[in-house]
C-alpha cells in the first residue's frame, strides 16, 4: 500500500508541474459545471422558439446572450444540452471500448500461446475494416438512437486499447506476485482480475483522456453526415453542421459550438498527454535527471 501510495504522490507531482495539463483540467471542469447548470440561468428551453428573434445575433438585453438560430431557439442553451450529449457519447463509448478492451487484452496476453495468437488474429482482422463505414452501416440498418451510438462508437473502438493491454499483461504475467498466486491456487480469472487489471490502471487512464476525444470527435463526425443525435435532442456535431449552413448569414451559429468542442478536444489531450507523463516512471526519471 505505501508504494501504491508512493507512485500515487510522484505521479500528481509530476502532474502538478505540468501547466497545460492543469490549466486544461480546470478549463474542462468549469465547461462541465457550465454545461450542466448553465441552461438553469436562461429563460428559454431547448426547443423554444422565439418567433421575433429569427437568427438573431447575439445580445444580453433579450437574454439570447449566444443568439438564435434559424428556427429562433435560443443558441446558448442548446449549446449547453449539446455538450451534455457530446460529452456523455464520448465518456460512456469509451467506457464501453475499456470494458471490452481490457478484458479481451488481458485474457489474450494472460493465456499466450494459441489461444493468444487466435484473437489476436480477430484483432487484425477488424482492423482491416473501415470503422467509420461500420459506424454507418450500424446506424443506417439500426436506426438513429442515442443509445446506438455509444454502443456503435464504443464496440468497434476497443481495438487500441485491446493491443496495449495484452503487450502489457504479457510483461505483467511474469511477475513474482503472478507466480505466486498461481502457486497458491488461486484461479486464472481471479488471477487476471484482482492481479493483472488493477496493475493496468495507469494505461487505462492515460488511454481514456486520449480517447474521449476521439470518440467526441467520431459522434460530431457522425452528426454533422446527419446519422447523430435527433431533434429536438443535439450536439456539438449537430450545432456545427447546422451552423456551417448558416455561416455567411450568421457566423455565430458556427463560432460558439464550434469554440466548445475545439476546446474541450483540446483540453482532453493535453490531460492525456500530461497523465502519460505522469504515470510513465521513465518520463519521471527523465525529468529528474
Amino acid at each position: 500500500m505505501k508504494k501504491t501510495n508512493s507512485l500515487l504522490n510522484d505521479a500528481w507531482t509530476a502532474l502538478s508541474k505540468n501547466k497545460a495539463a492543469l490549466i486544461s483540467a480546470t478549463t474542462m471542469a468549469m465547461m462541465v459545471l457550465m454545461v450542466l447548470v448553465g441552461p438553469a440561468f436562461s429563460p428559454y428551453t431547448i426547443d423554444e422558439t422565439d418567433w421575433y428573434k429569427i437568427a438573431a445575433a447575439p445580445s444580453f438585453f433579450d437574454g439570447h446572450i449566444f443568439g438564435t438560430d434559424d428556427l429562433g431557439r435560443d443558441l446558448f442553451v442548446r449549446t449547453m444540452y449539446g455538450g451534455r450529449i457530446s460529452l456523455m457519447v464520448g465518456l460512456v463509448a469509451t467506457l464501453v471500448s475499456v470494458t471490452i478492451g481490457v478484458t479481451y487484452g488481458a485474457v489474450a496476453g494472460f493465456m499466450g500461446g494459441r489461444i493468444d495468437a487466435l484473437m489476436m488474429r480477430f484483432v487484425d482482422v477488424l482492423y482491416a475494416m473501415p470503422f467509420l463505414f461500420f459506424v454507418i452501416l450500424l446506424m443506417v440498418f439500426f436506426g438513429r438512437s442515442i443509445f446506438l451510438i455509444f454502443v456503435a462508437i464504443g464496440a468497434v473502438n476497443w481495438l487500441d486499447i485491446a493491443r496495449i493491454v495484452r503487450g502489457q499483461t504479457l510483461n505483467i504475467k511474469g511477475k513474482e506476485f503472478v507466480d505466486a498466486a498461481r502457486t497458491g491456487g488461486v484461479s486464472t480469472i481471479k488471477i487476471i482480475m484482482k492481479h493483472v487489471v488493477p496493475n493496468l490502471l495507469g494505461v487505462v487512464v492515460v488511454y481514456v483522456a486520449l480517447t474521449v476525444p476521439q470518440v467526441i470527435l467520431v459522434e460530431s463526425f457522425l452528426s454533422f453526415l446527419g446519422l447523430g443525435v435527433q431533434e429536438p435532442m443535439t450536439s456539438w456535431g449537430a450545432l456545427v453542421n447546422q451552423g456551417a449552413r448558416q455561416m455567411e448569414s450568421s457566423p455565430w451559429m458556427l463560432l460558439f459550438p464550434a469554440v466548445f468542442l475545439a476546446t474541450t478536444l483540446f483540453c482532453f489531450n493535453f490531460i492525456g498527454d500530461g497523465l502519460r507523463d505522469a504515470l510513465d516512471p521513465k518520463d519521471r526519471t527523465r525529468g529528474n535527471d
